[in-house]
């Protein structure tokens, strides 16, 4: 079997195996070099070749295509199904009550796995559903209860629950349960009346935006953020933290419009001097926010524009030791990884996607950008790079 999401030449490519690619085009009729450029996305073959492609082969012509099939419904049975269920109310029956300060406690516990854990995806499904069953049920309960201390405690757990599952949700496909995540984040943070969770749930909000492609908005609801932080009643700390959170969702949307110059002046006059009155452990709602994360941010500006070489040497000056984060961490080695893949160095590619299997194989596994660059060494690298990158993909379940 291989992903559905695999293009045709990489196809043919597994399934001829170790045989030889001059045999093959021989066989068929074509040119060793058109079979070469085929098998790296080059040129696309005509439908006889394909059929003759796949008689050699030995597979049926079908395949050969990597067209998606037709969405179908996620099963019901997986553990991440079950998140959603949840989500939607469609999830385990509750009978009593969880206190607040018990939802505190595991609504944290399960924020640190989300950030911490190399198998983070399977550790969240497994926990999330009855979390949220939960947190739903107690919301209802105490938004119909008169314990106010106890409703705003309940409604603080549910807005820090939200948008953790506004993250989950999205790198699992489900953007638009996502969106719905993030909307309840903020509308429970409201209804708690906390300006710290306010602000992040409005960050939260920017990434939805951003990962619905819409850099424009979530660029504006930053800044229009952004400036109400700089006068909310928060102790000075978050207030600067969130306001240089904010900013670097302002410059990631200004970055994915191609304005780079916008990007990287919010980076120097907004973020910097942010950063440099927050320290990198202090994750205040848990947005990993300090001047590691912001020169994390330089580095995927430089790499978006194409200046791969200033990239790199912001890379070489990053320590991501102190960060508090594992998933800043792998988008981290991730960006280095797609920096040597645009300059054709395949074996450093290849190194930090190897690295990357070590510190966190399921965001290896389930990241389009990790999966693209897979597939690039093994077209272009060097047969013994290009073998160690097909044994990756093996293991990644991309074939």
């Amino acid at each position: 079997m291989v992903a559905a999401d695999l293009p045709i030449g990489d196809r043919i490519r597994h399934y001829r195996g170790g045989r030889r690619q001059d045999a093959i085009a021989g066989l068929v009729g074509i040119s060793p070099d058109y079979l070469s450029q085929i098998e790296r996305g080059r040129k696309v073959p005509s439908l006889p070749i394909l059929y003759a492609l796949a008689r050699e082969l030995g597979v049926p012509t079908a395949a050969l295509l990597s067209e998606r099939p037709p969405a179908e419904e996620e099963p019901a049975d997986t553990a991440e199904a079950a998140v959603g269920r949840a989500l939607l109310g469609c999830g385990p029956v509750r009978g009593g009550l969880v206190p607040a300060g018990s939802l505190r406690e595991r609504v944290e516990a399960a924020w640190r796995v989300w950030q911490t854990d190399g198998e983070r995806f399977s550790r969240a499904a497994a926990t999330l559903p009855d979390l949220v069953a939960d947190v739903e049920h107690a919301v209802r309960a105490a938004r119909a209860g008169t314990d106010p201390s106890e409703r705003r405690a309940v409604l603080r757990a549910a807005a820090d629950l939200y948008c953790l599952l506004r993250s989950y949700l999205r790198r699992t496909g489900r953007v638009d349960l996502a969106t719905v995540a993030a909307d309840r984040a903020l509308r429970a943070a409201e209804d708690a009346d906390d300006p710290l969770r306010i602000v992040v749930a409005r960050w939260n909000l920017g990434h939805v935006l951003l990962a619905t492609g819409r850099p424009a908005e979530a660029e504006e609801l930053a800044l229009r953020a952004a400036e109400e932080v700089a006068t909310a009643r928060m102790p000075e700390a978050e207030r600067v933290a969130m306001g240089g959170a904010l900013q670097l969702v302002a410059v990631v949307g200004a970055a994915r419009r191609r304005r780079s110059w916008e990007a990287r002046n919010r980076l120097t006059h907004y973020a910097e001097p942010a950063a440099r009155a927050v320290s990198d452990d202090s994750n205040i709602g848990w947005t990993v926010f300090g001047p590691t994360n912001v020169a994390l941010h330089a580095l995927s500006v430089e790499r978006e524009s194409g200046e791969t070489a200033a990239a790199l040497r912001t890379a070489d000056a990053v320590d991501t030791g102190r960060l508090p984060s594992l998933e800043r961490e792998f988008t981290f080695g991730l960006e280095v990884a797609a920096c040597h893949s645009q300059r054709r160095d395949d074996a450093a590619a290849l190194l930090s996607l190897l690295t990357l299997e070590a510190i966190a194989p399921e965001d290896l596994a389930r990241t389009p950008l990790a999966r693209q660059l897979v597939l690039t060494v093994i077209r272009r690298a060097r047969p013994m790079h290009a073998r160690r990158a097909e044994q990756l993909a093996v293991r990644i379940g991309l074939v």
